[in-house]
């Protein structure tokens, strides 16, 4: 009884999320479409007539897992640090926090629909490509499960942010002045073997890379570093979150009077 409890109530907070995300689906869907389509605009109109191809790949196709990446990296930071952290803002979060759900119910549902939110807007970026470039996935079931695997992980991280953020500029100091720039600098519009020494070392220090390149992957059958490396990276930053949230909920920072 008591597990049907505890499912009724992730499928109950898990629901109010995603209602939430269809009253503003103007924003959380519409913009990243069009956002979307002038990157093609302009990246695949105007690079791509000077680099029509990267290796084997038409560069109009090259662009569409970076594009994908982008795009699910910080939606599902925002998706999950704004579900968190407008309860904290509104002092509704001790009721979350007092209802019969333990703390990783409570955590399953916000991730889930956070996770959710990223992966639809994904894949409608995905079929918004469709229309721009010739595009071929080697890989479907493995692209899905990156993207999943993705949305899961930065879902978890924006679950930290809004924890962490006392007001809404540090809600959006993250994922426009951090991910955003690492993504640029990860690969999404160029191919890591592109650079020189010792830039392309160092990029390889930079988290987004395995993202993207097992992305790409999963795309095209190759990327910039073995596909098993980019798995296990991305079990790594999920591994961490998760330890995160952990010491969140034990220590109530932040979230606790």
């Amino acid at each position: 009884m008591s597990g049907a409890m505890s499912m009724r109530g992730i499928w109950t907070l898990y629901r109010h999320e995603m209602a939430r995300a269809i009253r503003t689906a103007g924003q959380s869907i519409v913009a990243p479409v069009l956002t979307t389509a002038l990157y093609f605009v302009v990246f695949g109109s105007a690079i791509g007539s000077r680099m029509s191809t990267v290796g084997s790949v038409g560069y109009g196709a090259f662009i569409v897992p970076g594009l994908i990446m982008m795009s699910v990296l910080t939606q599902s930071i925002s998706n999950a640090s704004l579900a968190i952290y407008f309860p904290k803002f509104t002092g509704t979060v001790y009721e979350i926090l007092s209802a019969p759900l333990g703390y990783g119910e409570t955590l399953a549902a916000y991730i889930g629909a956070a996770a959710t939110k990223s992966i639809i807007i994904g894949l409608i970026i995905l079929a918004t490509a469709f229309f721009f470039v010739d595009l071929h996935i080697v890989h479907p079931f493995a692209m899905l499960g990156f993207l999943v695997l993705t949305s899961v992980t930065f879902s978890l991280l924006g679950f930290i942010i809004g924890v962490w953020a006392g007001n809404f500029e540090q809600l959006g100091f993250v994922p426009m002045l951090i991910i955003t720039p690492l993504t640029f600098l990860g690969g999404a519009f160029y191919s890591v073997e592109m650079l020189p020494e010792p830039w392309r070392t160092v990029t390889l220090f930079n988290p987004v890379v395995y993202l993207i390149s097992g992305f790409r992957w999963a795309f095209f059958g190759h990327g910039d570093v073995p596909v098993l490396l980019s798995i296990g990276m991305t079990a790594l930053f999920m591994v961490l979150a998760i330890a995160a949230i952990a010491w969140i909920f034990r220590t109530g920072y932040r979230i606790k009077p």
